[in-house]
Formats: structure tokens, sequence, C-alpha cells
């Protein structure tokens, strides 16, 4: 009897959830304010790079209290300028190199949009989000001297990201957040236990149909 009621409550709240879920979709641009985090500091110096986004935006919420989940598929480009300036590889003429690393990302975020607030949720509506965001390396940049190459990209990466943002006219979002890179971008070849995470600040804009 237990096992009964306990199956008919689940399908009644997953009906219910269902009910009041909301799927929407739309383009979103943007840009990276991205860096490289070496792992062992002061070897290299690094520099930030704005490097731009574009995606298709998915959003999934549970509008009746305001938690779901966004997700999306597009372009981004990640990096920083990087001074090799040690003798290991100034003898191979590299100097202020700018890595440039092309990725086509595939982010998948919980979120919490504040949507109980008595109307005043149609102009302007919080956001909260975090959640881990998958890099596919297209291409990059090529630091390439003398046959010889200053760095080996990794293929791809994982980063963990959270932020804050808004709704507003329930159409547009507004977010920004920061990024730490879980899994190594590149490494230098020359040396082969030091890699770098790519880090920085995003800025994106979403038109949400």
């Amino acid at each position: 009897m237990f096992k009964k009621l306990f199956i008919s409550a689940l399908l009644t709240f997953a009906v219910a959830m269902t009910a009041s879920a909301q799927f929407r979709y739309g383009p979103q641009v943007g840009a990276n304010f991205s860096s490289l985090n070496f792992r062992q500091s002061g070897l290299v110096g690094v520099e930030q790079s704005v490097n731009p986004t574009a995606a298709l935006n998915c959003e999934f919420m549970f509008t009746s209290f305001g938690l779901g989940i966004d997700f999306g598929l597009g372009y981004a480009m990640t990096g920083g300028f990087v001074n090799l300036d040690k003798p290991i590889w100034q003898l191979n003429g590299f100097g202020r190199e700018h890595v440039m690393i092309h990725n086509l990302q595939i982010p998948v975020h919980l979120r919490f949009k504040w949507t109980k607030m008595q109307g005043l949720e149609n102009i302007i509506a919080p956001i909260v989000y975090g959640g881990p965001e998958f890099d596919i390396q297209l291409g990059h940049s090529r630091q390439e001297k003398n046959g010889q190459k200053a760095f080996k990209y990794s293929g791809g990466d994982v980063a963990l990201a959270c932020g804050l943002g808004v709704e507003l006219f329930r159409n547009y979002q507004i977010t920004a957040g920061y990024t730490w890179g879980v899994t190594y971008s590149l490494k230098t070849a020359q040396l082969d236990d030091f890699s770098a995470r790519w880090r920085g600040w995003t800025l994106r804009l979403s038109y949400l149909f």
C-alpha cells in the first residue's frame, strides 16, 4: 500500500513539475576576460586578454519556484598573453606570445531565478547560477619558431562557473560570472609538467524567445 502511494505521489509531482515547466531558447553574445593560470607561478608572466563568445542559449525553468537549468552550445575563445622571457624559450625566438584557443563550449548550469515578486519579475528578475562548462578545442594560435613549438594543447578542458545576473522584460538576460579551469588547457613543450588552466570573468547578453 505504501509503495503504491509513494509511486502515485512521485507521478503527481512529476506531472505538476512538467506542467509548470517552461523551456526557452535564443542567441547569446558576450566576452571572456580570460587568463592562464600556470602550475608554477612566477616562472612566466601572464596577462589577461579579451575574447568573444557566441552561443545558442537554452533555459528550462520550473516556474512555480524559480529553479531550473541553463545550457547551450556555442563558440568561446580563451587564452591570454604569455611572456616566455626565460632563456629556454628566448633561444628559439619566443617572447610575449598571444595564446588564443578556439573552443566549442557546452555549459550546463543550475540556476535560480526569483520569480515571486508580485509582478515585478515581468520587468526585472534576479538570477544566480553555477555549474560545469565543457570545452572542446577546435583550433588555437601557433607559437612555433625554428621548428620548435612553445605549447602542447590538451584538445579540451572542463571548468566550473558561477555568477549572477538579471532578466529584463522577460526576454533579455544579462549575466556576469567567474570561471575556474578544472583540467589543463595547455602545457609548455619543453617543460612537460608545466601546464596551465584557463580562468577569468565572463559577461554575456541573451535574448530568449
